[in-house]
């Protein structure tokens, strides 16, 4: 129900653009926003169904596929309501730029319920090609043009290599379904090396998605060559949707459970290359994060970083790892959406984004800087905030296995992290503004209170999390058939 509502909305909104002309910028928003509502609304009514497998066994719904669902659905809403008062897509692009986005949430939805391979590379095409146009709808922008073509060639390399890999698993077993791939590796008796092929082919598609290292290198470009609500949107929903089937293909496809415990399958050993690459991640995108001075560039290696982060959860294949990522998730959601947001106001009139523009900030513009020192709190992992306790939930399940090494990485790795985002605190509340007066910035109401609606939890789901940790255990039933 909810891709058919969503479905319907980008129809609605086509028909609405053409009849208006263009004139009437808020309606396609609204056309946009009751269709994102009514898609919630659908699957905030689907949480507490059992698992059924839909269309051939396709796709599945289930817990975990709801929870990706619902998250999509807010995010991309955020967003909807952010670009609608700016002219940057709303002036020109407006119809085209809502049509993309609800088609990429209906890609990313099909994607996290996945549950055959070939579905997978229906759903990540699903997702991916509208995000190209996305990153380039700003067409008369060279370095719109420049990073939707960057991101065309890495993402058709990707697919290429997923698609392969894909093709070594159904010679090997047969079918596409992951059902039928994990029924065939219990039985043993497959050849591992080209197992352990295949499966590097396949995590091209998922790392692209998820700008894990080392098909992260499109991420710098495009988070900065787009629009800065577009790259809002890209930072966090189809991250969360390339970490979904990465969970789903690895948990339930490659992985076994003895004695009660989830475990690979013998010489398939991918936990420990996704704790190296988790481990190289982390490391790369906070190092290279130190060095930028365009805030938007700085925000793109810093997701880099936090998907290794979130990467540690998915080597562990234990209930509290998963969990430690979708809580982990939701957290990351909060902070760095409010980060972007902040961003897009100060960049909306001056088109400036780097690090001088912030100067000053914490006297002339409190409602935003306040909520900006926030996000870099929490980014970083400093108590009381919500990113301290994603992170604890995250070292806390990766020390459970004895991955000390790991947990020492990620550590690591959130100091370091502190230099560049204490940076722009640095900045907005400590150096001079200057003797030149600072330009009056003015920022929509409905923009202001978004950050606010972004920050308030970053605060309080440091010290109140009950709720949250809840709902992503809940969510596990997937993985714990519980």
């Amino acid at each position: 129900m909810p891709e058919i509502v969503l479905s319907l909305a980008i129809l609605a909104v086509l028909v609405a653009d053409m009849l208006a002309g263009g004139r009437r910028r808020g309606l396609n928003a609204i056309m946009a926003c009751i269709g994102l509502l009514v898609a919630f609304a659908a699957a905030l009514l689907q949480v507490g169904t059992e698992p059924v497998a839909l269309f051939e066994g396709m796709l599945v719904l289930d817990p975990f596929g709801i929870f990706f669902k619902l998250f999509f659905t807010a995010v991309t809403m955020v967003i909807v309501l952010v670009v609608h008062p700016y002219r940057e897509l709303s002036e020109r692009y407006h119809g085209e730029a809502y049509v993309m986005m609800l088609g990429t949430v209906i890609g990313m939805m099909l994607l996290a319920t996945a549950n055959n391979l070939l579905m997978i590379y229906l759903a990540l095409e699903m997702t991916s090609l509208p995000s190209y146009l996305l990153t380039s709808v700003l067409r008369r922008d060279a370095k719109s043009s420049e990073a939707g073509l960057k991101y065309v060639l890495f993402g058709a390399a990707a697919s290429g290599a997923m698609v392969y890999g894909m093709s070594l698993f159904y010679g090997m077993t047969g079918s596409l379904s992951i059902e039928s791939l994990h029924a065939v590796l219990v039985q043993g008796g497959f050849p591992t090396g080209a197992m352990l092929v295949a499966t590097v082919f396949v995590l091209a598609g998922f790392g692209f998605k998820i700008s894990m290292v080392p098909f992260h290198s499109w991420t710098p470009d495009v988070y900065e060559g787009a629009s800065t609500p577009v790259t809002a949107f890209f930072s966090v929903a189809p991250k969360a949707a390339g970490l979904a089937v990465l969970l789903r293909f690895f948990s339930s496809g490659l992985s076994t459970v003895e004695d009660g415990l989830r475990q690979p399958f013998a010489g398939l050993d991918w936990p420990f290359l996704l704790a190296v690459i988790s481990a190289v991640t982390m490391t790369l995108g906070n190092l290279a994060a130190l060095k930028q001075n365009n805030v938007k560039r700085m925000l793109a290696y810093s997701s880099i970083a936090h998907a290794g982060y979130m990467l540690m959860g998915a080597v562990l294949l234990s209930d509290s790892g998963l969990q430690a990522i979708l809580f982990y998730l939701v957290v990351y959601g909060f902070m760095n959406l409010g980060a972007f947001l902040v961003v897009i106001a100060l960049s909306a009139q001056t088109r400036r984004e780097d690090f001088e523009h912030y100067r000053g900030l914490g006297w002339r513009m409190p409602l935003l800087a306040v909520p900006m020192a926030f996000f870099m709190f929490s980014l970083t992992g400093i108590p009381p905030f919500a990113g301290f306790v994603g992170k604890v939930y995250l070292f806390r399940a990766v020390i459970e296995q004895d991955l000390y090494w790991l947990a020492f990485v990620g550590i690591l790795n959130s100091v370091v992290s502190l230099y560049y985002y204490m940076r722009i605190v640095k900045t907005m509340y400590l150096d001079d503004p200057g003797e030149s007066p600072l330009e009056p910035i003015r920022v929509p109401r409905l923009h202001t209170a978004l950050i606010l609606v972004m920050a308030v939890p970053t605060l309080i789901l440091g010290f109140r999390f009950g709720l949250l940790d809840r709902l992503s255990s809940y969510s596990l039933r997937i993985f714990t058939g519980s």
